[in-house]
């Protein structure tokens, strides 16, 4: 069996908060991992508050005791519907600081979160806060945009054979260990246009073209057999074109439920941290996405 280890879901009980805590209930289930149900009054928030009404005035209580019945209403929830040990978490102060804090504690192998929420989650994912989250952590971090009606089918990982490959795999197993996996590599001529403006024959760049499928096709088998994945459990998935597009396209033409992307590509000054391509699939896709913060790892994962 796979180890992912402790699941940690920040909620802010929107909609989309208890979908991201429904499906972090489902992996920790499917992965034998503890889950911790997490939220946190805002820092700041908390401040305009008590400048308004004063320090230990009787609605910052109220707020706090009614974030606490929601937490363990959600927390029952999961239990009953999930089958799930729940441990619950309640915090105040800087948002980041506290999900960042508490992952380190926990030594968490996943962090959940909605695309989208009510609260302190609103711009978690698709603005400058997703970044600074990310660079800050080196925890997996899963996005969650659709409601978990099952355990996730069919995962699309594209690789670019850069150091956060293997990790991507490795996380992708951790994550989803019965679903089938989709290990996609997409290339292109360098220099295409810049060749044929030189006059270099049509056949000759096909040639290329041939070559250079060729061996992303070889790229992919040999990772995937480093990455313990048997025959029959994963498809190579090899195409031509822009990353970012074809992602996109293969994850709807596959129907796959769920993209596991790297932080960065094969340079870290062409894709800074959060690079473009996850970028333009955390906006673009419809997916789940799980960013994977790691380079290469090391622990064993039983092939499967």
């Amino acid at each position: 069996m796979t180890v992912l280890g402790p699941v940690l879901v920040a909620t802010d009980f929107s909609a989309h908060a208890r979908h991201a805590a429904d499906r972090a209930a489902r992996v920790a289930h499917e992965a034998s991992s503890p889950l911790t149900l997490m939220h946190v009054l805002a820092g700041d928030a908390l401040a305009q508050l008590r400048g308004w009404l004063g320090a230990g005035a009787a609605a910052e209580q109220l707020m706090r005791d009614e974030a606490q019945r929601q937490l363990r209403r959600l927390a029952d929830e999961l239990r009953a519907s999930r089958h799930v040990a729940v441990d619950l978490h309640e915090a105040a102060g800087a948002v980041l600081d506290e999900i960042v804090r508490e992952a380190e504690a926990l030594q968490a192998g996943l962090i959940v979160t909605g695309a989208r929420g009510a609260g302190f989650l609103r711009r978690l994912m698709l603005g400058t806060t997703s970044e600074r989250l990310m660079n800050r952590t080196t925890r997996p971090l899963l996005v969650v945009r659709q409601t978990a009606h099952e355990p996730y089918r069919r995962v699309l990982v594209p690789v670019d054979f850069s150091p956060w490959s293997l990790n991507a795999l490795a996380i992708a197993r951790r994550v989803a260990p019965n679903a089938q996996f989709v290990v996609m590599s997409a290339f292109e001529v360098p220099f295409e246009s810049k060749l044929r403006f030189a006059g270099i024959e049509p056949a000759m760049i096909e040639h290329y073209r041939e070559r250079a499928r060729v061996d992303a096709a070889q790229r992919a088998h040999a990772l995937a057999a480093q990455a313990g994945l048997k025959p029959g459990r994963w498809q190579p998935c090899i195409v031509e074109g822009d990353a970012s597009l074809r992602i996109v396209e293969k994850e709807q033409d596959l129907d796959c439920d769920l993209v596991v992307m790297g932080k960065q590509g094969r340079s870290a000054t062409v894709d800074l941290l959060l690079g473009s391509t996850t970028k333009h699939v955390l906006s673009e896709g419809s997916a789940d996405v799980l960013v994977s913060t790691g380079r290469e790892d090391n622990r064993p994962v039983p092939p499967c």
